[in-house]
């Protein structure tokens, strides 16, 4: 496994761990976590889960359409800014 996999794995996990934590079934950290895409998004989603502590599955499922939203645009930004 490469450096860059076991990252991916520990923070899927931490994820995933944390979603459970707060009550919710572990599929919806996969999801989640499959959704964000990136170790960094992860963790960015595990410090609002930890800080936040939603009460309803679409918290957590607005807050991981959030991130991958400005994702997205700061991509498009970049991708812009090469042209």
């Amino acid at each position: 496994m490469t450096a860059n996999q076991k990252e991916w794995a520990e923070e899927k996990k931490r994820l995933v761990d944390t979603v459970k934590s707060l009550g919710f079934p572990g599929e919806l950290g996969e999801a989640v976590a499959k959704n964000l895409g990136s170790p960094k998004a992860m963790k960015r989603m595990v410090g609002y889960l930890e800080s936040v502590r939603p009460q309803s599955a679409e918290l957590v499922v607005d807050e991981m359409l959030a991130i991958c939203s400005e994702i997205s645009a700061w991509k498009a930004k970049k991708v812009g800014r090469n042209l």
